[in-house]
């Protein structure tokens, strides 16, 4: 690129040159330098020597523009093109694994500080994007090992005295591969819905809620809990299964992160549907203990199960905030955590508006 750019500067600069050249020979021409007789021959004048004189001195001014312009086109073109090397060099720490580096180009704004910007904005975010997946396979390698463990124990001390009632071992090794289960089917849900892999289709978000909330009504009576649905239609677009399962871990969170169940007050989980202008909000909000700001905001982290409020028979596998917060953005949403005063989690759901709706 910079010898192309070279050679383009000392073209141009010698067409400009030879042009200009030209120009000052026609211009002799006219006023007279160079005359001829009436048979078309040539009469010697003082102008005649001039010209003689003045080819010579063309062709050097030429030859000292190609010089000058090939000479200065390199320099140039080298100093326009040092952002573009610094980009490159970046370019090649990150393909190297690298990926703290960045330009920070300096000078003012133009086309090459704006490729530079935007590079080093990728590169925060697929630093982040990294990161944050290492810490998930971490934290899903982790969670995965400890009921294969589990199960490995169990097998052990059951082979180990093969005499000891069998019941109580198939029943412990029932609920470890069940909660295994889960956790792989998790997973599997919140990789499917990081990818966006799914077809859209219309979706009343309000039938979504209906749905989800008559499907654990008997959980919340088994809690003790009040369930109330209300709202308006609230079209929106996407998938009918990632927006129920979105639905549905919203309520189920909010069933069992409740009131305790010894307490003396009942709770309440309320879902409710509305519309705004450009898109549509899925509102559960429940009652219970208070919880801090610093708490609320990691609770959409994978695995974190909120140990401050989680019952030891409801703990889940800690994805379900996370598969929350996965499928909103696949829905090109937003989700927004907001502790209430008096105790208990408000959790909002913002969803673009289907067309027309």
């Amino acid at each position: 690129m910079r010898l192309k750019l070279t050679l383009s500067y000392a073209g141009f600069l010698m067409l400009a040159g030879a042009l200009l050249l030209v120009a000052v020979g026609v211009f002799l021409l006219r006023q007279g330098w160079l005359q001829t007789n009436e048979s078309g021959a040539v009469r010697l004048t003082p102008g005649t020597l001039f010209v003689r004189d003045f080819a010579p001195t063309a062709a050097a001014v030429l030859v000292f523009l190609l010089v000058f312009g090939l000479l200065g086109g390199w320099v140039l073109a080298g100093r326009m093109l040092a952002p573009l090397d610094r980009i490159t060099r970046a370019t090649r720490t990150a393909a190297a694994g690298s990926l703290s580096h960045r330009i920070r180009l300096p000078g003012r704004r133009d086309e090459f500080r704006e490729l530079a910007d935007a590079f080093d904005t990728m590169l925060a975010q697929l630093e982040a994007h990294v990161a944050e997946q290492q810490r998930f396979a971490a934290n899903a390698s982790h969670e995965l090992r400890t009921p294969l463990a589990i199960s490995k124990t169990l097998l052990d001390v059951a082979r180990a005295d093969p005499h000891r009632d069998t019941g109580e071992l198939v029943d412990r090794l029932h609920t470890v591969n069940t909660r295994a289960i889960d956790l792989t089917e998790a997973l599997l849900l919140l990789s499917r819905a990081g990818r966006r892999s799914f077809t859209r289709e219309d979706v009343d978000l309000s039938l979504v809620a209906e749905e989800a909330a008559e499907t654990l009504h008997p959980l919340a009576e088994n809690h003790g809990v009040t369930l109330e649905t209300s709202g308006d239609i609230a079209p929106t677009s996407g998938s009918p299964a990632l927006l129920l399962q979105l639905t549905t871990n919203l309520v189920h969170n909010a069933i069992v992160h409740n009131v305790p169940e010894e307490g003396p007050e009942e709770g309440t989980v309320r879902v409710h549907t509305g519309v705004r202008p450009g898109s549509v909000v899925l509102t559960v909000e429940n009652t219970g203990e208070r919880l801090t700001p610093q708490l609320v905001a990691t609770l959409t982290e994978p695995f974190r199960r909120g140990s401050e409020r989680v019952r030891t028979d409801q703990a889940g596998v800690g994805l379900g905030l996370a598969i929350v917060k996965t499928v909103t953005e696949a829905h090109g949403g937003t989700l927004t955590l907001t502790p209430r005063p008096a105790g208990g989690l408000r959790i909002t759901v913002e969803l673009p508006a289907a067309s027309g709706g």
